[in-house]
């Protein structure tokens, strides 16, 4: 018995309580060896009562998961200043500290407002300031957009912390069928919602380039069928039920076609569907497995996984001239590939000495990296900005996700309080 939860409000986003067993937790397992010193002092609430949530910790604990950051405990803090007059930078030197944030919450209505400043403690002086204002019950994400503007000041990288997670989570039934979850949350795993909730599986779920939509496979009615979903209305619908494999739904960068795996004619080949007109075209014509299509930036071609070499490999299909060229040559087992949004940068499964890791091919030099020492690692999803790479794993026996920096130097887990967690999709940069 299938339920669908038509939760996605923005009042309901903040009900954290719906889904609680499926929240992820996060344990960083490496960073960077000289990451920078940063003290991201409590934001004053300047409203009676407490405040609905702790904006300095969510970006503290931002920061420190990039692992670029080594955020200073707040008790060797030897002063709490809100306001730059209240700066007393001998005290921060004192603690080594690289940069200060410091801040102010108010309320008025159901309104909230965030200001904010960064002080290089070395020179002494203002970095940057800002201020975010929405309503407080999206406080968490008005915290990580705070996150984001310290993270580009201080890295030169657009952040990524004012973003989503789509994945699938499992609870086994012994003797019985097992719950598939597919669950929403914040990048950090928090404010779980459950979308879809069966006793048939749910896979490969994926996002409308605007963020608005997600798509998925469920076998709800007996056998795969693509559906994609409005977020915001909770409203879905049905693409394909046909006989066979429909499978692997893509978006297209412009969001006017989809790129999906069906088998209604044969083998597994590549199709795309008009969104609007529903009408299919059929992209690859081959006897062998066609599979896993993602989409290049620039929408003018498309890369999908294929074994008609004899193993899998990742292949580019040229919308253009109709012209197919294999991509990966270094291993015997290569599938599963997403796209950076420079274009550059291609991560995949990997296979290597009998193990399935992630890898990172540069399209430009041909260099293929091993990210991950992991094993059994799969459904690798990139960050919208390039620099971390999501995936799915095995640790301690249970199904988990786990993310690498695209260099390696950075890696964390995120395991489900419980269950096991698989299908991870990393949202675009969000709309405010």
């Amino acid at each position: 018995m299938k339920r669908l939860f038509l939760v996605i409000t923005p009042l309901l986003l903040a009900l954290s309580t719906l889904a609680a067993r499926a929240e992820l937790t996060i344990e960083i397992t490496q960073g960077r060896d000289n990451p920078t010193a940063i003290a991201v002092v409590p934001f004053n609430w300047q409203e009676p009562g407490t405040a609905p949530e702790d904006v300095a910790w969510v970006v503290d604990s931002d920061l420190a998961r990039s692992g670029q950051f080594a955020p200073v405990s707040r008790s060797n803090m030897l002063g709490r200043p809100s306001t730059e007059q209240e700066i007393f930078y001998r005290d921060w030197r004192a603690i080594n500290a690289e940069y200060l944030l410091i801040g102010r919450v108010s309320a008025q209505g159901a309104q909230m407002r965030i200001e904010y400043e960064l002080y290089d403690v070395v020179r002494q002086r203002q970095a940057h300031s800002g201020v975010e204002t929405g309503p407080i019950n999206e406080a968490r994400m008005l915290a990580h957009r705070v996150s984001d503007a310290v993270y580009e000041k201080l890295t030169g990288i657009r952040g990524a912390f004012a973003t989503r997670l789509l994945y699938v989570s499992v609870t086994r039934v012994p003797g019985g069928k097992d719950y598939y979850r597919l669950t929403l949350s914040d990048s950090d795993g928090a404010r779980p919602i459950v979308l879809l909730e069966s006793r048939e599986p749910v896979l490969a779920p994926g996002w409308s380039p605007d963020g608005r939509q997600i798509s998925y496979v469920s076998f709800e009615s007996g056998r795969p069928a693509i559906y994609r979903q409005n977020l915001s209305t909770g409203a879905r619908e049905q693409l394909t039920s046909f006989r066979g494999l429909n499978g692997a739904p893509a978006w297209s960068p412009d969001g006017k076609n989809m790129a999906m795996v069906l088998s209604k004619d044969g083998s597994p080949d590549i199709y795309l569907m008009n969104l609007v007109s529903k009408k299919l075209t059929r992209i690859t014509r081959h006897y062998a497995i066609d599979t896993e299509p993602t989409w290049m930036p620039d929408g003018r071609s498309l890369l999908f996984t294929s074994d008609r070499g004899g193993r899998p490999q990742i292949y580019r299909y040229d919308l253009r001239t109709g012209t197919t060229e294999r991509l990966t040559f270094e291993g015997g087992y290569n599938a599963r590939a997403r796209v950076a949004q420079d274009g550059r940068n291609v991560v995949m499964v990997h296979q290597q000495n009998g193990q399935f890791h992630i890898a990172l091919l540069d399209l430009v030099t041909n260099r293929l990296q091993v990210l991950t020492s992991t094993e059994l690692d799969e459904s690798p999803s990139i960050a919208p900005n390039g620099s971390m790479v999501l995936y799915a794993t095995k640790h301690a026996g249970r199904g988990i996700l786990a993310a690498v920096s695209v260099d390696g130097g950075v890696k964390f887990r995120l395991p489900s309080r419980e269950g096991d967690v698989r299908e991870p999709a990393w949202s675009p940069f969000m709309s405010r």
